[in-house]
């Protein structure tokens, strides 16, 4: 008999592996045909387990893609985090770009989810996905310490346009690659480092 978890959630050790099984297999799912054709058989059928094993441990589809969505927003923000921490202030606004841009590619899945849940949220109205505000904020943070710490003064107002733009760049670029893979996203990032070095004066 399976022995308890140490973790506060109470799941055995099997049972988190199949929770993670079928989040994964749901990630890939949606990457592939999209929030509306993921179905709890399709998402069962993928993770190779029966439809009940999926309802155990997701009472409901929205359940599943909910929690599939939030583990590919927590392994894009933990990695972009962990990057900009590493760097100097001063470069920290072109770690969270090359971040941003080399986590998606590299992981297209996770950007194809991300994407399918914006499509999703604007059909529906009712999908978990960041505010607008939430995704430029940290950026203008960045830049804005960025500028304080080469002693040029900040604008609230310009840093929250330079994040807006730089996050519009950021998406276009990740979408040509998932459109043409052969597509230099790694160029594509050094470049928009540069307009927004030069725009903010840094």
């Amino acid at each position: 008999m399976p022995t308890r978890a140490s973790q506060s959630d109470g799941r055995t050790r099997i049972e988190r592996e199949r929770r993670t099984q079928i989040i994964d297999a749901t990630i890939t799912l949606v990457a592939e045909r999209g929030y509306a054709e993921a179905s709890l058989s399709q998402i069962a059928r993928a993770a190779g387990v029966a439809k009940g094993t999926v309802v155990y441990h997701f009472s409901t589809k929205d359940a599943v893609l909910a929690a599939a969505y939030q583990q590919v927003l927590t392994a894009l923000v933990t990695h972009v985090a962990g990057q900009v921490e590493a760097a100097p202030a001063q470069l920290a606004p072109g770690a969270y770009v090359r971040a941003m841009i080399g986590h998606l590619t590299e992981h297209p899945e996770q950007a194809r989810t991300i994407v399918q849940a914006g499509v999703a949220a604007a059909a529906e109205g009712d999908r978990p996905r960041p505010t607008g505000q939430e995704r430029w904020a940290a950026l203008a943070e960045i830049l804005g310490a960025a500028a304080r710490a080469d002693g040029r003064s900040t604008d609230t107002g310009e840093l929250r346009t330079l994040a807006i733009l730089a996050g519009g760049m950021i998406d276009a670029v990740v979408e040509e690659f998932l459109e043409d893979p052969s597509y230099d996203a790694n160029a594509a990032a050094e470049t928009i480092v540069r307009l927004l070095t030069e725009a903010s004066g840094s």
